[in-house]
């Protein structure tokens, strides 16, 4: 069995280390930075989301995706695609139908922020910019049905603007669990690392 952890936006793949480091034995576990998969492709969300397709093909074993927010949203898509090739899936402050006004509350932040940050993760203010934009027209609300693995998605009781979504997601996959996390917002596994892994283990018993 394979567990890829997937970053959120303004996440590298380090964010994921110490989720990890509560969770045993290392070898099995795999964090890609998904804009690095990208190379020099435009940083479009369709781009992404084939550079992230190519990049499970390589494993020939089963695999287990946990993904936060931008993750979760690739993770759901690749589990569309393919659902017969998951065991179980997580997924982290998922939106299934992308809310356009916080996507361009978002991008206005953005623009307002200085290059550093964004320079930090390897990308640039730009790059954020036009893959969020890239993203305003997906809808999987339809294909949820189509998930057949036991999912759980988790969402910090803090993290309000994905909360509703995050409950409804779990709702319309036939084997989907809510789980909320008291305490935390949005990025648990910075701010609860521990919690969430020990939900992680409890789930993938299963």
């Amino acid at each position: 069995m394979r567990y890829i952890f997937v970053q959120g936006l303004g996440q590298s793949s380090s964010s994921w280390e110490k989720t990890i480091s509560f969770l045993g034995d290392k070898e099995q576990f795999s964090h890609p930075d998904v804009f690095q998969l990208l190379n020099e492709e435009k940083k479009t969300y369709s781009n992404l989301y084939d550079a992230f397709s190519d990049y499970i093909e390589q494993f020939s074993e089963p695999v287990i995706l946990i993904g936060l927010s931008l993750g979760a949203i690739l993770s759901l898509n690749y589990a569309i695609d393919h659902p017969k090739k998951f065991q179980s899936l997580v997924l982290i402050a998922p939106q299934y139908k992308m809310p356009k006004s916080l996507l361009k509350m978002q991008n206005i932040i953005f623009r307002f922020m200085p290059e550093t940050p964004f320079q930090k993760l390897g990308s640039s203010k730009n790059d954020f910019i036009q893959l969020t934009n890239t993203m305003m027209e997906l809808n999987f609300s339809k294909a949820l049905k189509g998930i057949e693995c036991n999912t759980l998605v988790i969402c910090g009781k803090k993290d309000i603007a994905n909360k509703r979504a995050a409950k409804q997601v779990a709702k319309l996959i036939p084997n989907g669990y809510f789980q909320e996390i008291e305490g935390v917002g949005h990025e648990i596994n910075t701010e609860a690392p521990e919690k969430l892994a020990s939900i992680l283990k409890e789930f993938l018993k299963k």
